[in-house]
């Protein structure tokens, strides 16, 4: 089911290359997938020049014609959804079931931004005077260069392709190393669709390499980042020096309130199953858990359960609800915080281990009567790790929700309206949800604040944020 990998530069597939080549594995059985073609710099200018020579014509395409084309690659991805999610798996080690819903997620994205780019609106100004026409024109910002991480290779891709392509922009992305199949057919899908050759560019490589060397480029003009906080700040100061935009989504560290009025066992399940989805290897993963001491033993307890009745497995089988975390970064970061935990005064409540010799495999762990100098307290985990501290009221779950230098997402579980309105209304997180965990739809704004970044994805401000508005003012006629 894995197909022979390459790069995508001009509405060529290119399977030879000046930068050499890199082992794809399978996180699930450690086995190499295939070999990945690297780009050199001969690649990365010929991928510039490619999407500067397609912008003219791109940008002149009308809103209906690339939606038209969004719309039959969202519909050729739907068609291929099953091979598609089948890669996704294989090289990422997320379940089946989740990654068809990604695919479909990604399908969804493709469709959305296809007619948000329809209404892309300028706007008339009153003028001062008879015989002027003051004008507000919303135009694509030019071509783009995006670099998107492993855990969703399908979403994140198209969450900034569809906006930017929307737009009227090229693109240039490189997306991770790890996991290159799932966004090569996105690319192939859109080919099919019609997209015309250039618009698309897809390179792999060297990381600081090829973000350098795109970001320092005359010819890109916005940068678009999802990843960590570190290499977040890094590529800032490089589209700094040219004074580029960027769009930045990074880290986080998401807090759970439980109020005192919150059924445990119901909050407990809902936030677990959250906190599992992608072997919690997501920014927006419920992460620290403030609970009520008046429900906190119960709390604990209904988490415990849920989590250890989980099967953990090779993503590709049916029976198992957790798959194989990405890396063997992931393993030894996640033991060492659990360890790191347990001898600061944690108490172990489910999980705790490596499941198996081969593969990334890691048992679903609560962590109770977390203390707040435990390192996973303050660096993200992203892992199977919750991690759960009884709180005396919900102000002192308010200030250590805020805390820390993130501020992405926030949850919280309460039946009180009054309850749920202090906490919109005082936690720092660009999402927020309040008795569910679903906070990234297309139609919604995506993005946080402080060290989770800056800028919004989805929703109508993921695509004005690769436009650029320009101001017309036309005398055309005047009195003597």
């Amino acid at each position: 089911m894995y197909k022979e990998l390459s790069l995508f530069i001009d509405g060529n597939w290119l399977s030879r290359t000046t930068g050499g080549t890199q082992a794809v594995i399978n996180p699930a059985t450690e086995v190499a997938l295939g070999e990945l073609p690297l780009a050199g710099l001969s690649e990365l200018d010929a991928a510039l020049r490619a999407a500067d020579k397609a912008f003219p014509l791109w940008r002149d395409t009308s809103a209906l014609e690339r939606g038209n084309i969004l719309r039959r690659a969202a519909s050729i991805i739907r068609d291929r959804l099953d091979a598609i999610a089948t890669i996704l798996t294989l090289e990422q080690g997320k379940t089946l079931a989740e990654s068809r819903v990604e695919v479909a997620g990604a399908a969804e994205l493709l469709e959305w931004f296809a007619e948000e780019g329809r209404r892309a609106y300028g706007r008339i100004i009153p003028p001062r005077s008879i015989g002027t026409r003051q004008m507000v024109l919303q135009e694509p910002i030019g071509p783009v260069a995006c670099f998107t991480p492993w855990n969703f290779p399908a979403v994140i891709p198209a969450r900034k392709l569809g906006a930017a392509l929307a737009a009227g922009c090229t693109c240039v992305i490189k997306p991770a190393e790890e996991t290159p199949g799932t966004a090569l057919e996105l690319a192939r899908a859109l080919n099919d669709a019609g997209l015309p050759k250039g618009v698309l560019n897809i390179v792999y490589g060297n990381p600081a390499e090829i973000s350098e060397h795109l970001i320092a480029s005359d010819m890109i003009r916005k940068i678009s980042f999802t990843g960590s906080t570190s290499i977040g700040k890094h590529l800032a100061q490089l589209a700094a020096a040219c004074l580029k935009p960027v769009t930045l989504e990074l880290g986080g560290h998401a807090p759970v309130i439980v109020c005192h009025d919150a059924d445990p066992k119901r909050a407990a399940e809902i936030s677990m199953g959250g906190k599992l989805r992608n072997a919690g290897q997501v920014c927006t993963s419920p992460t620290r858990f403030y609970v009520d001491r008046r429900i906190y033993d119960d709390f604990v307890s209904h988490a415990a359960a849920f989590m250890e009745k989980q099967q953990v497995g090779n993503g590709l089988e049916g029976a198992n609800t957790i798959g194989a975390l990405a890396n063997s970064r992931r393993l030894d970061a996640t033991e060492a915080f659990i360890a790191d935990a347990l001898a600061q005064s944690a108490k172990l409540a489910a999980g705790g281990g490596r499941l198996t010799e081969t593969g990334y495999f890691f048992a679903p762990t609560v962590l109770a009567d977390m203390p707040d100098t435990a390192k996973a307290m303050t660096r993200e985990p992203f892992g199977p790790l919750a991690l759960i501290q009884p709180v005396d009221d919900l102000e002192q779950a308010i200030m250590k929700a805020n805390r820390l230098p993130y501020a992405l997402a926030a949850y919280a579980f309460t039946e009180s309206a009054e309850h749920a309105n202090r906490i919109a209304d005082s936690i720092q997180a660009g999402v927020i949800g309040i008795n569910h965990m679903t906070v990234a739809l297309p139609e919604s704004p995506f993005g946080g604040g402080k060290d989770s970044g800056t800028g919004r994805e989805s929703g109508i401000e993921g695509l004005e944020a690769y436009t650029v508005r320009k101001y017309v003012s036309h005398l055309y006629g005047h009195r003597a």
